[in-house]
């Protein structure tokens, strides 16, 4: 699944490739992709305006056109590629934005679990799935104080909580083991009872877990590449996460996998212990 890295890595990629292209004729072979409006109000809304640019909030994308804002999420396995519009239709292509020079943007989504939809201008961030959104984890939108206020009111374990997005946005299954590998903390730990120097660990682990994979354009485990057809190489920095069975960095003790919130977990059980 693409998570804030790989997202940001795409949304790079799309401000190369379609900036300032004028969008000329929308095809949607899946119509449930489409979320809102109804497919028939979505092209004809699309047609005739321009991609101003691409931003993102989480692990949305949103598409800053000339009279509305196109939310994308890329969920499980959605991706873009750019194309001239004569080159072939490759199979899982739902959705072909084609563009006034002969150029065409496509959606493709082998599950299908990937929507689009038409917000009014300037108001994309105020779509239902972004709204609860918590901070990006950047400086200084996520800020320290608050950090440590709300997780002493939480009494669940802390990579759930991560994964939930409303502490901070844009951790998935990878980078939660990674920060929380990189903060030896347990992924079970119970989110409350986290001392003030865990915390502030953690809060720097998550920035710069973050950072670091952006700048390394995301992680390809499995079929991820960007816009632009390249995959990332996070993976080769991982600690943790598809490590079971190697040695500890830290330690040398063998890196284990368990089932926490129903998601794959990997931790050092010498160096990531829990605690009253």
């Amino acid at each position: 699944m693409p998570e804030l890295p790989e997202v940001e890595t795409v949304r790079k990629g799309l401000v190369q490739l379609v900036k300032d292209k004028e969008i000329n004729n929308v095809i949607v072979d899946w119509g449930k992709i489409v979320e809102s409006p109804e497919v028939d109000d979505f092209i004809h809304t699309l047609v005739g305006q321009k991609i101003l640019d691409v931003d993102r909030r989480g692990k949305f994308l949103i598409f800053k056109l000339s009279q509305n804002d196109m939310i994308s999420h890329l969920r499980m396995e959605g991706k873009f590629e750019y194309h001239n519009q004569t080159d072939d239709i490759q199979k899982h292509t739902h959705v072909r934005f084609q563009f006034t020079d002969g150029t065409e943007l496509r959606y493709l989504d082998v599950r299908k679990f990937g929507r689009l939809s038409l917000e009014p201008k300037g108001l994309g961030e105020e779509y239902k799935g972004i709204k609860k959104l918590g901070p990006e984890p950047v400086i200084p939108d996520f800020d320290l104080e608050v950090f440590r206020e709300e997780l002493k009111k939480k009494h669940r374990a802390i990579k759930p909580l991560l994964l939930d997005q409303t502490l901070v946005t844009g951790l998935g299954n990878i980078y939660v083991d990674e920060a929380l590998y990189q903060s030896c903390i347990h992924p079970e730990q119970v989110a409350s009872k986290l001392t003030k120097t865990e915390v502030d660990a953690l809060h720097s682990a998550i920035i710069d877990v973050l950072a670091t994979a952006v700048k390394a354009g995301g992680t390809t485990i499995r079929t991820y590449k960007n816009a632009l057809g390249d995959a990332g190489h996070f993976q080769v920095y991982l600690s943790a996460y598809g490590k079971q069975g190697e040695p500890c960095k830290r330690c040398g003790h063998s890196i284990e996998k368990i089932k926490v919130a129903q998601r794959g977990t990997h931790f050092c059980p010498v160096c990531q212990v829990t605690h009253d």
